[in-house]
């Protein structure tokens, strides 16, 4: 594994919404979903990406060896664990302080195993708590020898019917749902979460449905609603793509209440985000 390196879309660093305390959050590229919301637009795709910026542009004529006003940008680097460590490692004492941590993330961080358990191992070794945030929705083979090295992961079950979640996603949720009760038996702890999408997820009978599930597989488990988050639409175009729910907008906080009520009553612990 001396050689081995993942493709990182970014870094971020003093994360507040990726697990408990400040984190430092690392997205890795690829996802095998296709969500019609997807927020992360840029992680779809394993490989490296140009996206274009226009109103960046200064019409400085090197866009081809590199522009200084950061108007077309290559979006996924090649990093090692060794590399990556090292830039999580600056801000430990943050960490420390807050009860935060490392947030590994995309796109589906599971897709780059070999890379994610590597680069965990060595964040284990130095003594930072780490976190997953996945879709479950590959082989428990493949995501069984990382679980001993996550403190926390977190998922989403989006929609509890398996033909709504072929049409929205792309791929069915037995995977998901399967991974999700192996999960809960493995004792590790883990919030699952619902984005909040307008017309497709945010039914009560989704959401009841969902929690009643949670409920059967671990008791009183930690489930979140996720808010709508409008910001992704923005992300689309520079990268050549359509979004596919062009002027939707958040749920407001009356509705919020309301689902998280209807969850919490099939014995969950519900919360939600505002977005």
């Amino acid at each position: 594994m001396k050689n081995m390196t993942g493709i990182i879309t970014e870094i971020q660093r003093f994360s507040l919404h990726d697990g408990d305390g400040i984190r430092t959050t690392v997205f890795l590229k690829g996802c095998n979903m296709r969500c019609s919301w997807c927020h992360n637009p840029e992680t779809l795709e394993m490989k490296p990406q140009e996206a274009w910026y226009p109103a960046k542009c200064i019409h400085c004529g090197h866009c081809k060896t590199g522009c200084p006003a950061q108007a077309r940008v290559t979006i996924g680097r090649e990093m090692t664990p060794e590399e990556a460590l090292h830039e999580v490692l600056w801000d430990r004492d943050y960490y420390a302080a807050s009860g935060g941590g490392v947030t590994v993330s995309g796109g589906e961080p599971f897709l780059q195993a070999d890379f994610l358990k590597a680069f965990l191992t060595l964040c284990k070794e130095n003594g930072l708590r780490t976190a997953a945030e996945t879709n479950l929705s590959l082989p428990w083979a493949v995501i069984a020898p990382c679980l001993p090295l996550l403190s926390h992961v977190y998922f989403d079950i989006k929609l509890l019917d398996d033909a709504a979640h072929r049409k929205w996603t792309g791929v069915s949720n037995r995977t998901v749902l399967e991974n999700a009760a192996n999960l809960a038996a493995s004792g590790i702890p883990f919030t699952a979460r619902t984005p909040l999408i307008p017309g497709v997820t945010d039914g009560e009978d989704n959401i009841r449905g969902i929690a009643a599930f949670l409920a059967s597989v671990r008791e009183n488990c930690r489930y979140e609603l996720l808010n709508y988050n409008a910001l992704a639409e923005s992300k689309y175009e520079p990268i050549g793509l359509t979004y596919a729910l062009p002027g939707t907008r958040p749920l407001p906080v009356s509705r919020l209440r309301e689902l998280a009520a209807a969850a919490a009553s099939e014995g969950t612990q519900c919360r939600f985000s505002r977005g």
